[in-house]
């Protein structure tokens, strides 16, 4: 009878990590057409998405590390593998039509070479189609430049490179997870390099999966440290679980020496290879300053304040900032209520999440109703001890006589100080700004409409080394971080607080 000892069942991660090693091949490389076998790495990331519940699987690494034959393993499992559902839709989604036919092409690869799979999966490439018909599973390669995902019910869905996608929103990404919702614990796979910026999509779904508030949403990240040797070995392990395995490190090494030697590569080897958040372009600010004055602003009731207020013109954003002495921030932004749904899927932006969490205020018709902004300043000069409120001259116009109608009076109107966006205004108020956050001297709360205004924030130079943001090269919005630096510069241009208040300002 033996010792008596039970076998242990296999987890169900093992079980599908035994059925991929024992029915998929390797579809391209030196070792193409033999069984896989799968790195330790990739099984911890099958136990991660298998052994415990699982909405929302983030896998984020340098290039070339086979993240996508990966993805046509779990693909494969889903569609004839032990977690394949009858009649089960599966779909892969991409930006493009070449990188979401490069998936396909690797799932058709593995089936054709597979003495065990060939036989039960059907493949149609004119249509990036594979499907098991003794199952009724199929599966489609979806990319963002082709129709529309609405109307579909996936239960599993891959998320290819979605770094690529500018801005925190994605039609093709937003349609596939509301369509699986209607499914009983489905599963959606993203496996990319990271996105460059702090407000794209993929870097906001990182933030939330490490946040850990839902633990349904598992993120697997590998990055170089931001300070370490860009060019060293080390960096390149640190982002890239496989250099010692698959990658041919002759070839990234020279990658290295290239960025090293051309610093115009550089922004791109750090993304692309070490899976860095760095871009071509240069933001105002890092996310790291930022989220160092994150904390809640305490209460300017009765306080002296500046402000800026950067005034849209008919249908953008138009958004107020308030400053205190002790350097609490407190913004309010305001869009046109009809049209918001649509707005917010132009700008790829959750205006209309923002207007529900109150976040962001709405007024009435398609274009900005003044009387609301000229109340709420109202409400704010009877609060607060304003001592300067800086604006840009373009649509003050509009707004003044609303000013007049809700009761401003003459000396308060003195307060409102005309602020210029060149470089003569603007350079000596972003200094004063950086320095602040630097200093980590402000509390803004992580406001979520000022956080992607700040994110997306860029300046320009002219030939004397002066500053201003551009909304020409910004990614989106930065209204919010314009009213910002108006506000710190009518602050640093003030008379000092414990002088006689007359209403008289000096600006440069």
């Amino acid at each position: 009878m033996g010792s008596g000892r039970v076998a242990k069942s296999p987890t169900r991660g093992e079980r599908n990590a035994q059925w991929i090693e024992s029915h998929c091949v390797i579809p391209e490389g030196k070792l193409v057409g033999r069984p896989v076998k799968l790195s330790p790495e990739q099984r911890e990331w099958i136990a991660a998405i298998y052994d415990s519940p699982t909405r929302l699987f983030i896998l984020t690494m340098g290039r070339k590390n086979g993240k996508t034959a990966f993805s046509a393993f779990l693909l494969l499992l889903h569609l004839c593998g032990p977690e394949a559902r009858a009649n089960s839709q599966l779909f892969s989604a991409a930006q493009s039509r070449d990188q979401a036919a490069i998936l396909f092409a690797l799932a058709a690869k593995i089936v054709r070479m597979s003495a065990s799979l060939r036989d039960f999966v059907v493949i149609r490439d004119t249509a990036k189609q594979l499907a098991c018909m003794e199952l009724g599973t199929l599966y489609r390669a979806l990319s963002a430049d082709a129709s529309t995902a609405y109307g579909l019910s996936p239960v599993f869905v891959v998320h290819d490179e979605l770094g690529q996608v500018k801005g925190p929103r994605s039609e093709l990404y937003e349609a596939l997870e509301t369509a699986s919702a209607a499914q009983a614990d489905p599963l959606s796979i993203v496996i990319s390099t990271q996105a460059p910026t702090d407000a794209d999509l993929l870097s906001l779904l990182i933030e939330d999966g490490l946040s850990g508030a839902d633990p349904r949403i598992k993120v697997r990240m590998y990055s170089a440290p931001l300070d370490a040797d860009p060019f060293s070995d080390a960096a390149l392990r640190a982002a890239n679980p496989h250099f010692d395995v698959l990658m041919n490190k002759a070839e990234v090494r020279r990658q290295a020496e290239d960025a090293r030697r051309l610093p115009s590569r550089e922004a791109s080897y750090r993304n692309l290879i070490l899976n860095q958040r760095v871009e071509a372009r240069s933001p105002f600010v890092s996310r790291a300053v930022w989220q160092e004055n994150g904390a809640a602003p305490e209460s300017i009731e009765g306080a002296p304040v500046w402000g800026g207020l950067d005034l849209s013109s008919v249908s953008d954003l138009t958004a107020l900032v308030l400053v205190s002495e002790d350097g609490d921030v407190h913004p309010t932004f305001w869009l046109p209520g009809d049209g918001l749904t649509e707005k917010s899927r132009q700008d790829r932006v959750p205006y209309d999440v923002w207007a529900s969490d109150g976040s962001l205020q709405t007024t009435p018709g398609r274009a900005i109703e003044y009387e609301f902004i000229a109340e709420h300043l109202r409400a704010v000069f009877d609060r607060c001890d304003v001592r300067a409120l800086a604006f840009d001259r373009y649509n003050m116009r509009f707004l003044r006589p609303w000013l007049e109608r809700v009761g401003f009076t003459d000396e308060e109107l003195e307060r409102f100080v005309e602020f210029g966006q060149g470089f003569v205004s603007m350079s000596p108020a972003l200094r004063e700004l950086e320095a602040q956050l630097l200093a980590k001297r402000l509390r803004h709360g992580m406001h979520p409409v000022l956080t992607m205004c700040a994110a997306n924030a860029v300046t320009v130079n002219d030939p004397a080394g002066n500053r201003k943001f551009t909304k020409a090269k910004a990614t989106g919005r930065i209204d919010g971080m314009v009213a910002l630096a108006m506000a710190m510069g009518a602050k640093a241009n003030a008379e000092p607080t414990d002088a006689p208040h007359d209403g008289s300002l000096m600006f440069v």
